[in-house]
């Protein structure tokens, strides 16, 4: 998210907005401001919270907030650029560039929001601390306060804002603990390593994105089923759940342990 931020903070804000939508009506969320209140508009640039994009515009009365989810995609096309016939929301500006927001697969599930900046502080209240430079402190008074798993608590949300799926499973690799870690029983030692391997693991993506790197070149851990763990050789192994799946390596963060998967479990009784 954040190298998208970068990528798109200075094109979306030369020129005003000529034509705001159409959108696809599982992608906007708002309906009241339209759409056409942007029109005749400039954005002030893009900003971020946690997983959201944020595009305020220059008068600071309303803010466009893009929420990508999974499947998501954000495109600046320039003019004459090839784009998509349908994108789920597309801005036209002035002189015929475009932003157009795109989503792989059946399921709609990326959004767009109208919103006026209090609408929007409203919106993200519900967030935790950014996780990036968390520092150690402040996510030992996280794990003490939770008891859950440690994939699940550095995915939600509302606990640490900023981390997903991929990034978990790199992050906890990075640090060698197991996802399963229960958050009440991490030392302060854990603690530290988890930290440091936040702040790590997302300057280093952000350094490969910004570079243009894709997913396989960026991921080392995520979706490497049965590929060699890059720091010892052993074959990366997953659990698999309904809407996301773990992937570690068994002797750097288990101890050598293969984690039960339940729903394979099930499957083969």
């Amino acid at each position: 998210m954040e190298a998208w931020r970068r990528a798109l903070d200075e094109p979306v804000s030369t020129f005003p907005i000529v034509k705001a939508g159409p959108a696809h009506v599982a992608t906007l969320k708002t309906f009241d401001p339209p759409l056409s209140a942007l029109e005749g508009r400039r954005l002030a640039g893009a900003e971020r919270r946690a997983k959201r994009l944020l595009f305020p515009t220059e008068d600071g009365e309303l803010v466009v907030l893009v929420h990508l989810m999974t499947a998501g995609r954000l495109r600046y096309l320039q003019f004459g650029e090839r784009g998509p016939k349908t994108p789920a929301f597309r801005l036209v500006f002035e002189g015929g560039s475009q932003l157009v927001l795109t989503e792989a697969g059946a399921k709609k599930r990326a959004g767009v929001w109208l919103l006026t900046p209090e609408e929007a502080d409203q919106e993200l209240a519900h967030l935790g601390p950014e996780a990036l430079r968390v520092g150690a402190r402040r996510l030992a008074e996280i794990c003490a306060a939770e008891s859950r798993r440690l994939h699940s608590m550095l995915r939600d949300q509302r606990v640490i804002a900023g981390i997903g799926r991929a990034w978990a499973n790199e992050i906890l690799h990075h640090a060698q603990l197991s996802p399963y870690e229960l958050t009440r029983d991490v030392t302060a030692r854990q603690v530290e390593q988890l930290a440091d391997a936040i702040d790590a693991e997302l300057l280093r993506g952000l350094e490969l994105r910004e570079r243009g790197a894709n997913d396989k070149r960026t991921y080392r851990v995520h979706d490497k089923l049965g590929q060699p763990c890059y720091v010892c050789g052993t074959p990366i192994a997953r659990v698999d759940f309904e809407e996301h799946t773990i992937y570690y390596c068994p002797e750097c963060q288990t101890g050598g342990r293969v984690l039960k998967d339940r729903r394979i479990s099930r499957l083969l009784r």
